[in-house]
């Protein structure tokens, strides 16, 4: 099964949820925009139309969609249009692309759920829409995080994001 989330830039994503157990792979890349095969150069501009994005695909005997919502909620902002901390540009905008309409309906729902309970104090801005073409981001993007530790992005977003994940849901 697959889910595909736009929560800012995809090395901060990848590495929380290939954490979890029952993830096949995380890959990075590019979902939404106009332009074929867009590259990272081309996607950060903001005229493609794209946002980061990671596409998971999951074992749904291990994990529900419904887990990976939860995690996606909790491990970005859903409240910043646009903008994930120092990152702004539509490219970094929150979106679920749904593949299935129950993932559709799910998505919403939890969303509605979320804003019912008043989890977020600012209003959801998390678009959801259906996933169209995936374009895998370059091989340097690939599990990013955990073959460059010591860059100094990673160090100073990506770390203590994976650690406050860590410390919140233990080695899921």
């Amino acid at each position: 099964m697959l889910a595909t989330f736009g929560g800012g830039c995809f090395w901060c994503t990848e590495v929380i949820f290939q954490q979890l157990d029952g993830i096949v792979s995380v890959l990075p890349g590019y979902m939404g925009g106009q332009r074929e095969n867009p590259t990272y150069e081309q996607v950060c501009s903001g005229a493609t139309g794209h946002v980061e994005v990671i596409q998971i695909e999951f074992d749904e005997t291990k994990l529900s969609f419904i887990d990976l919502l939860g995690i996606f909620f909790r491990t970005h902002n859903p409240t910043t249009l646009n903008r994930q901390g120092a990152d702004v540009g539509t490219q970094y905008r929150s979106v679920v692309f749904y593949h299935s309409e129950e993932q559709h309906l799910q998505a919403v729902q939890f969303i509605e759920g979320l804003t019912s309970q008043g989890v977020f104090v600012d209003p959801i801005v998390t678009a959801v829409e259906p996933a169209v073409t995936f374009w895998k981001a370059e091989d340097y993007h690939v599990n990013y995080f955990n073959r460059n530790p010591e860059n100094q992005y990673c160090q100073a977003v990506v770390a203590p994001k994976l650690k406050k994940f860590l410390e919140s849901y233990g080695n899921a």
